[in-house]
């Protein structure tokens, strides 16, 4: 009984950490600064084979992972310094674009690096509860989905950057009228929405058969959790991924993955319907 109830509570686990660390990016970049972004499996992409090569090249995974997570956040400062900043306030534009952009990725990559790449494997063995055996770095991510839960919040409710992000997010006139720098603040915050898919691509570059188009793996579960967690990515995207593990673990449980993934779309048109402004919408409403 006790090894049935880990495994679930593993699954859960597991389930949780990729919808925390898939969405975590876009939730800055879509849930705050309002950019539809279709190019976040790029981005996410980015951190899978920066990380694959640097491994590959004699650089420790930790290392790896971290240059692969800066790698794609670099790459997000300069798409928003030279196109997603004139598109602030015009969402439709912003898809068009970013789609564009994932299309050049895309395809630039099945050019320059094949259709396939040799990957890393998964580190730290595995363990075993009862009559199953489970992979210890799935707890590694789990353990890495709260840690950018806990560092989003301290993030941006602890420092002077958030203060002035979420004052930039919220009324970037009032905000540039106080004195703060509103392009820094989106630069910054773009970049940091990109560094964290990025990061996504880096933990879960060990786990992963590499080829280009593998960013569209994530997008979905991306986007699902964002729009239930709502528009307040600090108070609602915890909930939400919490929400949408117990879903597609019981699912997966009875019916298989695929019927994971529809109870995941059902769930969020039940949400929209019933919670236009999200779980974060409705958690305001409750504490107010």
């Amino acid at each position: 009984m006790l090894a049935e109830i880990f495994s679930i509570a593993f699954q859960f686990a597991d389930v949780f950490a990729f919808l925390i660390l898939a969405a975590a990016g876009l939730a800055i970049i879509f849930g705050m600064m309002g950019i539809i972004n279709m190019a976040h499996g790029e981005f996410i992409t980015c951190g899978i084979y920066v990380t694959v090569i640097c491994v590959q090249h004699g650089v420790p995974l930790p290392l790896a992972q971290a240059i692969g997570a800066l790698s794609a956040g670099l790459v997000g400062i300069v798409l928003e310094r030279t196109i997603i900043r004139h598109l602030y306030h015009r969402p439709l534009d912003s898809i068009l674009a970013t789609w564009g952009i994932s299309l050049m990725v895309t395809q630039g990559m099945l050019i320059v690096l094949g259709s396939s790449w040799q990957g890393i494997g998964t580190p730290l063995g595995s363990f075993a509860v009862g009559g199953y055996t489970f992979s210890t770095y799935r707890l590694v991510l789990f353990g890495a989905a709260v840690g950018v839960l806990v560092g989003l919040y301290l993030i941006y409710m602890r420092t002077n950057y958030g203060v002035m992000a979420r004052a930039t997010m919220q009324n970037a006139d009032m905000a540039r009228a106080l004195g703060v720098r509103t392009q820094r603040m989106y630069a910054i915050s773009f970049g940091l929405g990109a560094a964290l898919a990025g990061l996504c691509g880096a933990l879960y570059a060990p786990t992963m058969t590499l080829i280009p188009t593998m960013g569209i793996t994530f997008i979905i579960e991306s986007f699902v959790t964002v729009v239930v967690g709502g528009a307040n990515v600090l108070l609602g995207t915890a909930p939400a991924g919490i929400l949408l593990g117990v879903v597609r673990t019981i699912l997966n449980a009875w019916y298989g993955q695929i019927a994971g993934q529809i109870g995941l779309l059902i769930t969020v048109i039940i949400v929209i319907r019933m919670l236009p402004e999200g779980v974060s919408g409705w958690l305001s409403r409750r504490g107010g």
